[in-house]
């Protein structure tokens, strides 16, 4: 068994919400560029390391010298490399100079063919490449790749301007214990680091890569693991908890483990006359401003005590916990006093003031828009069963907490502001609850709105912004989508599908179109927002588990409501278990290509037309199970609709068998044609089920 490999890279204080992935990209580059080297093989174990101030990188198993390589090296075509002779020519002479291989015997030179042409081609054995050579070459692709956020530029004290997320000053490079000569960003590889910057005591060395993690822990008071420190933070607030539960949201925990080197939880408290103000504003104050986590009983209430995680192991913990409470206190009456302000004045009174807050400058302003929200929801209310005057209310006044100090303060809790306001205000608890749930789902997975006067608000506020947004040509590309335009999209998606409700995707965006009339700017695009919706519902329906056939056969009808689409795909599903399935898919999808041909629509169908037995038993076997298909259809049962057809495979067959389409005779033709088309149509109502062909 080779020895480990250790690089550790000793920097300034690195950006907490980065460090994560700087860490395992720093570990995955290295390494790979290591085992492409051929220093690695499949029994290494790769680590990677990410603490404040150090990236590192674990690899058990590295060779210090990779094995030799036999390889096949391409020249130049055999007729630009060799004369009429078979002499080299001065281009391939060239060449071998340019690859160190001058005086190479041209007979030992073999001919391959590339498909195109023969090539003259060497073979050559290369020899291993010894560890500092390829770690090298591995620091230079980890250090330059990395995804940093914000690149600094920096001068060494020899004067050199250095690249890199932060200044580094030490680099460690251990092969089991022997330091490999190494350099990167102006350093020169040791075994010399520093631990934590209180708790140890001046430099380390480390004794061999593999007792590099147990040794900083023990000697240096800083746990290198970013996964083993993240998990003993988790394990302090549970324990410093007692039985209470802890907010503690992943990416809190995440920025927490990314500032210490030596978690310690510690409990404090405040006064519980703060508990008055909504505790979203309190932990929103907590978390965004100390990253401290707060504090709630069984029943989701919050308690007047918190924990902080710090980077100090101390005997006198009061010093640390007085001194935070003291910050907290200050930040929680700010809350506090925006809390008692704001309910000064009414919603109602704010809703003037929306007049000169900019929407955006080719859609007017907020006041503008809120007229537009108006509008919609009156429209929407009857489909998603709200009170039509009570979603007009809540559409009126769930913008106007934009103006009040809290929110202005935290904008994350605009809504959850409004709630609050609106219930002081003296407004229903449908209307309150609805300006709060109009933002929602806010992502992807999040709660739908809780009732149906939220639900019509939600859906108008998703769809005005989908319409104005999109039609002045701001459009997402790529990756960039500044007002979220896919995240509204699929907010009316899912509200529309999980709520079940009946409404009809271009009556929607039509309704709403008309509302920006007076905007020169507006371009109506309501059938290219239709496009950019139906996107994004083919992605939530795969995100349910369908498979893109299933999706696609269900979406090629191009249906205008969503609410049966679940209805529909597990029809479709269901079918396509069924042994005649594949057969009838196929006869499908040959049908709708001999209809994509036909010109102008077909002829009405004559049985008596019918000549053949084959088609005159098709005629029967689809006159039989019509019925009870468009039956089980028109109520709405997909699955016993497409499972009805079942037994027409054998006659299906028979007629393609036995049948020429296009006869010479038209009469008969036309008849045949129409046989197909009445078919087709039975079979395609609830999904074009030639897409589950293979």
């Amino acid at each position: 068994m080779n020895p480990s490999l250790l690089v550790e890279l000793f920097t300034e204080e690195l950006p907490p919400k980065a460090l994560n992935s700087l860490g395992e990209a720093f570990s995955q580059l290295l390494s790979q560029a290591l085992r492409d080297e051929g220093h690695l093989n499949e029994h290494s174990v790769v680590t990677a390391f990410a603490s404040p101030r150090r990236l590192g990188c674990h690899i058990t198993n590295v060779a210090s010298t990779s094995p030799e390589k036999n390889m096949q090296e391409r020249l130049l075509p055999v007729k630009i490399g060799l004369d009429a002779q078979g002499q080299a020519t001065a281009p391939l002479l060239k060449k071998l100079v340019s690859l160190g291989l001058e005086g190479t015997d041209v007979s030992t030179l073999k001919t391959i063919s590339d498909g195109k042409q023969d090539v003259l081609v060497i073979e050559r054995t290369m020899a291993g490449k010894h560890l500092p050579e390829s770690l090298n070459k591995a620091l230079e692709a980890a250090t330059t790749k990395l995804p940093i956020p914000k690149v600094m530029s920096y001068q060494r004290p020899d004067g050199s301007t250095v690249h890199f997320v932060r200044p580094a000053h030490k680099l460690v490079a251990l092969h089991g214990s022997t330091v490999v000569d190494a350099q990167t960003l102006g350093l020169t590889s040791g075994r010399t680091t520093l631990g934590h910057r209180f708790l140890s005591k001046g430099p380390i060395e480390i004794a061999t890569a593999d007792g590099y993690e147990a040794q900083l822990e023990t000697e240096g008071k800083v746990i290198p693991s970013f996964a083993k420190r993240r998990a003993a933070i988790e394990q302090q607030l549970a324990e410093q908890a007692q039985g209470d539960q802890v907010v503690q949201p992943a990416d809190l925990v995440d920025e927490v483990c990314a500032l210490v080197e030596w978690p310690v939880v510690y409990e404090a408290g405040f006064e519980k006359e703060f508990l008055e103000v909504p505790q979203e504003c309190l932990i929103l104050t907590m978390q965004a401003n100390q990253k401290y986590f707060a504090i709630t009983d069984s029943n989701g209430k919050m308690k007047n005590r918190f924990l902080l995680v710090s980077n100090l192991l101390t005997n006198t913990p009061h010093l640390i916990t007085s001194g935070n409470e003291r910050v907290l206190r200050a930040r929680l009456a700010d809350a506090k006093f925006f809390f008692d302000q704001d309910r000064k004045k009414s919603l109602e009174s704010r809703l003037p003031g929306l007049a000169s807050v900019v929407y955006h400058n080719k859609l007017g302003t907020q006041k503008d828009r809120n007229e537009r929200l108006v509008k919609l929801a009156e429209w929407l209310a009857p489909i998603t069963g709200a009170s039509v005057e009570q979603a007009k209310r809540a559409a009126l006044l769930c913008k106007a907490d934009l103006l009040t100090d809290m929110v202005g303060e935290f904008p994350e809790l605009q809504g959850n502001m409004g709630e609050h306001y609106a219930r002081h205000d003296g407004e229903t608890a449908e209307v309150a609850q609805a300006i709060a749930d109009h933002y929602s789902p806010r992502f992807a997975g999040d709660q739908l709105p809780r009732n149906p006067v939220g639900l019509a608000v939600a859906l108008a506020d998703k769809l005005e912004t989908l319409l104005g947004i999109y039609s002045i040509g701001l459009v997402p590309t790529g990756d960039k989508d500044p007002f979220a335009l896919r995240r509204h999209a699929l907010g009316v998606i899912r509200m529309v599908i999980e709520k079940g409700l009946q409404l009809n995707l271009h009556a929607m965006l039509n309704q709403g179109s008309s509302l920006f009339a007076a905007y020169p700017d507006f371009k109506p695009s309501t059938e290219a927002i239709a496009g950019f919706m139906m996107d994004r519902l083919r992605s939530y329906l795969k995100d349910q588990g369908y498979s893109s056939a299933e999706v696609d056969s269900v979406l090629s009808t191009q249906p205008s409501e969503f609410a049966d689409l679940p209805k529909r795909l597990a029809a479709v599903r269901a079918f396509s278990q069924l042994p005649e399935a594949t057969a009838l898919a196929a006869a499908n999808k040959r049908i709708s290509n001999i209809l994509k041909k036909v010109e102008g629509s077909p002829v009405e169908l004559v049985e008596a037309r019918l000549v053949l037995d084959a088609e005159k038993t098709l005629f029967a076997e689809v006159n039989k199970v019509a019925p009870a298909s468009t039956q089980a259809f028109e109520q709405g049962d997909f699955q016993q609709a497409l499972l009805t057809l079942a037994p027409l495979k054998a006659s299906v067959d028979a007629f393609f068998d036995h049948v020429m389409v296009n006869d010479p005779d038209e009469a008969l033709k036309n008849n045949r044609i129409a046989l197909l088309s009445w078919l087709h149509g039975l079979m395609n109502r609830v999904a074009d089920i030639s897409q589950l062909a293979q």
